[in-house]
């Protein structure tokens, strides 16, 4: 039989149980991140086309689960970060998106 998670702490997100996890890194998703020895973590969302931003978001979420179960902590904080930037950056430029009717739950 499967139930809900028991797990009670004080995190409020998945972030916050990453050690390595500060939420700094996303305070400025334009900025591009920058690890503790001072090295691009990827591109500047803000200078990908569309098409290259899309493609970046794919390739995160094709390699989500994979990571999140079998990555290193410091690897799983990465991909948060980049995942929050580059969604971040889509939202930006498409705060109007096509909302699939199908996908709507009734309140």
């Amino acid at each position: 039989m499967m139930t809900g998670s028991l797990r009670q702490d004080d995190f409020s997100s998945p972030e916050q149980r990453v050690p390595e996890w500060g939420g700094d890194e996303v305070r400025d998703s334009r900025a591009g991140g920058v690890d503790d020895g001072g090295e691009l973590l990827g591109v500047d969302p803000a200078e990908l086309s569309d098409e290259d931003l899309i493609r970046e978001v794919h390739s995160l979420h094709r390699t989500r689960l994979d990571t999140l179960r079998h990555a290193a902590d410091s690897a799983l904080a990465n991909h948060l970060r980049r995942t929050a930037e580059l969604e971040t950056e889509y939202l930006a430029r498409h705060p109007g998106r096509e909302v699939d009717p199908s996908r709507l739950r009734d309140a």
